[in-house]
């Protein structure tokens, strides 16, 4: 990663590999207190040998109070794309936080075309306003 960027958190499981980058896109004061939000790109490639479909998502985003919320849903950005090896899918997705700081981390649940299903997890990976001093 550049100087001024966060690192890119790289997680991988049978073969699907996870790379997550992060940035701070603006904080505003609303009368019930403050909103940070945040824009994270995922990378999900199959460097397996075997294709692999992510058909839901699972996270876990913790602000710097130690809240924990549970979101999950089917697919990402109303897709369930089919990974064959060597094949990648980007997207961008964002969340809000009451806090300049925070974290997420969950998984990715994968369907093999044999039936196999595996949980792809996502490590922990920072949520900052590069403002704030932690």
């Amino acid at each position: 990663g550049s100087a001024n960027g966060h690192p890119v958190t790289r997680s991988e499981t049978e073969g699907i590999c996870v790379e997550v980058r992060t940035r701070f896109v603006g904080g505003r004061a609303l009368p019930d207190g403050a909103r940070f939000v945040f824009a994270y790109t995922i990378r999900i490639s199959n460097q397996g040998s075997a294709p692999a479909q992510l058909c839901r998502r699972h996270w876990f985003i913790t602000d710097a109070h130690g809240g924990v919320r549970e979101v999950e849903g089917e697919g990402v950005v109303g897709s369930q794309p089919l990974l064959h090896p060597g094949e990648s899918f980007e997207y961008t997705s964002g969340c809000v936080l009451e806090t300049p700081h925070g974290a997420m981390h969950g998984s990715y649940t994968m369907f093999r075309p044999n039936g196999a299903v595996f949980e792809a997890r996502v490590d922990p990976f920072v949520l900052a306003d590069p403002q704030a001093i932690a």
